[in-house]
């Protein structure tokens, strides 16, 4: 790997981590097309390098959340719950049947571009006042284990799908935050940990690119660290509009490369 590719991939990192911690998305997700058309990460090893840059850059926002008294809960065990067992399969299903990244990209889009618009109408212009329902624990498992899947699939964090989803069902953005950013970090470790027993089994590229992966996530570690610790600064109207707004980026983003 060039130094400048690794300059890139810390700046890319640390810039990414700052704008998405607030709001308990680790990253990865808008990670994934910076390396795949910017660093020109090959596939499938983009996946457990993606995994890697979660590992590196999780413990930057946990410690800082850790250090607030927020990291923990019953929030946390059933995303974790969920999300671990979902990586390993998608794991196994990234390496063994290698779907395209077309399809993921549509889904991704079709799901986080009308839900990040729902994120930031309820925000801006919020329903008459009613007790919030939030998902039942077996709801909020099973979405987790749903997200998990994608995740060992294409390396992304499910903070980006499952905090739109809890914020707008009315969990506190500063409740979903860590335990989404704890879950990302657990389930990432379990999936490059799987990745790379995968890689004694197949050939080709199944490893991280090791040198990429930590460059990020140095980047993301301290990003991540800085996140974490403007987001009690920041109201609870500009976290969740601020999430409505990385929901729909993301999914607009995956859309017109869908379409391309």
């Amino acid at each position: 790997m060039e130094w400048s590719t690794g300059l890139l991939g810390v700046a890319a990192g640390f810039l990414i981590a700052v704008a998405t911690a607030p709001v308990g998305v680790s990253g990865a997700v808008f990670l994934l097309p910076v390396q795949v058309s910017v660093l020109e990460v090959p596939s499938p090893s983009v996946t457990p390098t993606n995994l890697l840059y979660n590992v590196v850059a999780g413990p930057g926002a946990l410690v800082r959340f850790w250090r607030a008294g927020r990291l923990g809960g019953p929030l946390t065990r059933l995303l974790v719950a969920g999300t671990v067992p979902g990586v390993v399969v998608g794991a196994v299903i990234r390496v063994f049947a290698v779907p395209g990244p077309r399809v993921f990209r549509l889904l991704v889009a079709a799901l986080l571009l009308p839900l990040g618009l729902w994120l930031w109408l309820r925000t801006v212009r919020p329903a008459p006042a009613r007790a919030p329902h939030p998902p039942s624990p077996r709801t909020t498992t099973t979405l987790a284990l749903a997200v998990g899947v994608a995740g060992g699939i294409y390396g992304i964090g499910g903070g980006s799908v499952l905090g739109p989803i809890l914020v707008g069902r009315g969990t506190p953005v500063a409740t979903v935050a860590p335990a989404a950013l704890a879950s990302t970090f657990v389930t990432s470790v379990v999936g490059a940990v799987t990745y790379a027993l995968l890689s004694f089994t197949v050939t080709g590229d199944v490893a991280p690119e090791w040198l990429l992966g930590l460059s990020c996530g140095a980047g993301g570690l301290l990003g991540g660290y800085l996140g974490a610790r403007l987001q009690p600064r920041l109201p609870e109207t500009a976290l969740r509009l601020l999430l409505g707004t990385l929901a729909t980026g993301v999914g607009a983003l995956y859309a017109v490369q869908t379409l391309r």
